[in-house]
């Protein structure tokens, strides 16, 4: 059975990765080949994602500058034919979940879902056992 292998980031409008580093950690325990990377832009994560063929990309946000990264990241990963599934997490308000689902996230990551929790769905999106 092939390794799940994510990428777990931060664009470079971000500073808070405390959340994201527990979460890579729970991940790299729970047997993920984890890439976990700092302040990139958009191309930037983009080729990461395609160069180390991952089969997740997961965003932290806790700026407000969500609803952009992702309708970037995703515009992105259109134009370079990647359908890799897309997971943010962080400070995101109960009213932009339902936009960002819209623009093709597989799931919102809200303060307050336990890493456990997260782990087990990140697992589930990256190996197609979930829409």
């Amino acid at each position: 059975m092939k390794k799940i292998k994510i990428l777990l980031t931060l664009s470079y409008f971000e500073g808070h990765d405390v959340g994201l580093r527990v979460i890579a950690k729970r991940c790299v325990d729970a047997g993920m080949e984890t890439i976990y990377t700092r302040f990139r832009s958009i191309d930037e994560i983009v080729s990461t994602a395609r160069d180390e063929d991952v089969d997740l990309i997961g965003i932290s946000s806790s700026t407000g500058t969500h609803n952009f990264i992702i309708s970037e990241l995703m515009k992105k990963l259109k134009e370079n034919d990647l359908d890799i599934p897309v997971v943010i997490g962080g400070v995101i308000p109960d009213d932009d979940v339902p936009k960002l689902l819209e623009m093709g996230v597989k799931k919102v990551f809200t303060p307050g879902i336990p890493p456990g929790e997260s782990v087990k769905m990140i697992s589930e999106i990256a190996t197609g056992q979930t829409a």
